[in-house]
């Protein structure tokens, strides 16, 4: 999921224009009101193929093709290219939110009505994509959560907070994601120890974090570019803490497998993904209607009970029950990735992250 990592989600599905083209009333396939919709590949894609598409279609009439996207950034270029040319390989894609900033710098999304998203109510602010000028590129389409995890044949006690990481009893455990513009953990450490993510503000703020950060490396085992290594080495014991997605933990422990998800009291990390609109697409109007459609509390709640996702509007708007919400989420307030670095430092982060951390 997590845009560009989750192994589950970069598989590949079989588009439903044809299928559900059949379902639809006869009068509406005249018009042949259709959509393209890219999502990330796999088991994520599946997901909205079985659970969310077909009843789109029903409700509306407009036929869905989804399309498999690329992982990483491949999938912007693309949209980018074919834009330029007046093509739009998909109308209506989940992006992640340093693509949706990418996308912006081209004028790559068409603004989205608001005015035309009359369940945009529910959103909460952090998960509505602006441009610098406040017309609106992007609407949260899912989110997730990355969370401090841990075996619990090793740690009889949920630890409590991130300084957990830090802490020299746990030195040569710990498995953690290895990019930093994955693992997000400047922002774990400004949130820890530094007061919250305004410290990396400045170059100076950025780089004290890359200092903090660095006295964890005694107590790094892995870092870890492949989910499924990590994955089997918490299962055994073998790397015992570490960071992982929430959903994907908290399946391996109903599967039976000595695994927990801990939201520290400083947060877990929510990440997401936006409903974006290709420049070049035609079907604007289509478009709206099926990001109104997805901004809605039982869709946002089917997508939490099928698709494992955290809602990206307010709780109190879904039905979703206490257990079913902490199967995807939390109450305490996230630790929201600076995007905005991963943007504009991308290079001077990724260097120094070699330099001082991984390296």
């Amino acid at each position: 999921m997590k845009i560009n990592s989750i192994k589950r989600r970069t598989l590949l599905g079989v588009g439903l224009a044809g299928a559900a083209a059949l379902a639809m009333p006869a009068v509406l396939r005249a018009q042949d009101r259709s959509l393209k919709v890219g999502v990330y590949g796999g088991y994520f894609k599946d997901s909205f193929d079985k659970n969310i598409f077909p009843d789109f279609t029903k409700a509306t009439g407009i036929a869905i093709e989804s399309v498999a996207e690329p992982t990483g950034e491949a999938w912007l270029v693309q949209l980018e290219q074919a834009a330029r040319a007046g093509q739009a390989p998909a109308d209506v894609s989940m992006m992640s939110q340093v693509a949706m900033l990418k996308g912006q710098a081209t004028e790559l999304w068409t603004p989205i009505d608001m005015a035309k998203i009359k369940n945009a109510s529910n959103l909460l602010d952090r998960f509505i994509n602006k441009y610098p000028d406040g017309r609106v590129a992007g609407v949260g389409a899912v989110s997730w959560y990355i969370t401090l995890v841990t075996n619990t044949n090793v740690y009889k006690e949920p630890p409590t907070s991130w300084e957990a990481l830090w802490d020299p009893a746990n030195a040569d455990k710990l498995g953690l994601l290895a990019l930093v513009s994955n693992s997000f953990l400047l922002e774990v450490t400004a949130k820890t120890f530094m007061g919250g993510t305004d410290a990396l503000d400045t170059e100076e703020g950025i780089l004290k974090a890359f200092d903090k950060l660095a006295e964890v490396k005694p107590n790094v085992r892995l870092w870890y570019r492949d989910e499924a290594q990590f994955e089997q080495a918490l299962k055994s014991g073998e790397i015992p803490m570490g960071q992982y997605y929430h959903d994907v933990t908290g399946l391996a422990a109903a599967d039976g497998h000595p695994v927990r998800s801990t939201f520290p009291k400083e947060g877990g990390i929510q990440d997401s993904g936006c409903w974006a609109l290709s420049r070049a697409s035609q079907k604007v109007e289509e478009a709206h209607i099926f990001i109104d459609y997805m901004c809605q509390p039982s869709i946002q709640a089917t997508l939490s009970r099928k698709v494992g996702t955290a809602p990206t509007i307010k709780r109190e708007s879904t039905d979703l029950t206490d257990q079913e919400f902490a199967a995807v989420s939390s109450d305490i307030e996230p630790i929201v990735p600076r995007y905005d670095l991963y943007q504009t430092k991308s290079d001077w982060l990724n260097q120094k992250w070699t330099e001082l951390i991984v390296g």
